[in-house]
């Protein structure tokens, strides 16, 4: 499910999107604790070179380049409010004003999860917000979370273990 309210003066804009998975609530947590998620769950034909990943933990850093053909952006992300039930990347250097990418993962049974995925962020002003709102359209969301969706429904599929 998507949905991405139009910005109001009052209010940044906000993506939101959520899917389930068939496995228990500790393997989605691992998988998504991995340090080689980023690469799995990014989409083509966007690469992304890792400069460095610390494990998932509170106030751990990720740095690394999206090229997204031949533009490179570069970020560095700091992980907040890090559980078992989630976590937060906070955009700490990058291609937006603000980025703030919350993963919420709820167990609805055994062997099944929810994953909520929540963005707010705010464009740069002038041309280099341009960039982020081509980039992080509501349709280049929508298609970047539903391979997500598909790649970690595909890894965690029916075994309850990544594959």
């Amino acid at each position: 499910m998507i949905s991405t309210p139009a910005p109001s003066e009052n209010r940044l804009p906000t993506f939101d999107y959520n899917f389930t998975v068939p496995a228990p609530l500790t393997e989605v947590a691992a998988f998504h604790s991995d340090t080689r998620a980023l690469k799995l769950l990014t989409p083509p034909p966007t690469i992304v070179r890792i400069h460095s990943v610390e494990p998932l933990a509170e106030g751990s850093v990720s740095k690394f380049t999206l090229w997204v053909g031949p533009i490179p952006l570069r970020w560095t992300a700091v992980h907040r409010n890090v559980s078992q039930r989630g976590f937060t990347d906070v955009q700490a250097e990058g291609p937006a004003a603000r980025w703030e990418h919350t993963h919420t993962f709820t167990p609805i049974g055994p062997d099944q999860t929810r994953i909520d995925e929540h963005i707010d962020y705010q464009h740069r002003s002038g041309w280099r917000g341009l960039l982020t709102r081509v980039l992080f359209a509501r349709a280049n969301l929508s298609f970047m979370f539903a391979y997500r969706a598909w790649v970690t429904r595909r890894r965690l599929r029916g075994t309850g273990r990544a594959r």
